[in-house]
């Protein structure tokens, strides 16, 4: 009984080093929350410079086109840098803690493969903003973000695959309701990283 007992914790003891060899696991639930709650606030920063473009009658009309898609993209440029930051804050916090290193293999493959389909997406909404055809930038921001996901899902937790499946559904539905954009661009980044963080939080970490 013993000698079946010392093999099965043998045969687990050789899939962690395996899965940790290949799989970067390391990423922490908090980083999609804090994830989610700065696109919420990037959401309510970005509706309140539309607020206040909508209500200036006053200013010449190309002008004030020209400011609100400056202020929006300096919105979501401070948001993603927030929330990256955040997330390797986390990220390197569960590093440590599990005494895995956060600049592996697996991490530059998950980095790579994550990355390749948002540069193609940044690509894609830089064009679209240049054509001025704003209302498909929240779709597209969500539907390249979910191919990252996807994309990178097998070099990490294999969850992370879901999140991506719910941002692609969120983006396809977006394109039929673009008047609605900030509030599914909030679902998206939004609500979605918070669920997903919680569960992953309450699923790997919540026991250490």
């Amino acid at each position: 009984m013993n000698s079946t007992h010392s093999g099965i914790e043998t045969l687990e003891d050789i899939r962690k080093i395996m899965e940790r060899s290949s799989r970067f696991i390391s990423l922490s639930g908090w980083s999609g929350i804090a994830a989610g709650l700065c696109a919420i606030i990037g959401a309510w920063l970005g509706y309140g410079a539309m607020g206040d473009y909508h209500s200036n009658a006053n200013r010449e009309v190309a002008q004030c086109v020209e400011c609100l898609r400056n202020n929006l993209v300096w919105i979501a440029a401070v948001v993603f840098a927030a929330a990256v930051f955040a997330a390797f804050i986390f990220t390197y916090i569960r590093s440590k803690r599990d005494g895995v290193a956060i600049w592996g293999n697996s991490a530059r493959k998950l980095l790579w493969s994550t990355l390749v389909p948002m540069a193609v997406g940044g690509a894609f909404i830089l064009r679209l903003i240049q054509l001025e055809e704003y209302q498909l930038v929240a779709s597209a921001s969500l539907l390249f973000y979910g191919l990252g996901l996807l994309n990178g899902s097998k070099y990490t937790l294999g969850e992370i695959r879901f999140l991506g499946y719910a941002q692609l559904l969120t983006g396809i539905i977006c394109l039929w309701f673009t008047e609605y954009a900030i509030i599914f661009w909030v679902i998206g980044f939004g609500l979605l990283h918070i669920i997903y963080g919680i569960a992953m939080w309450w699923k790997y970490e919540r026991n250490k």
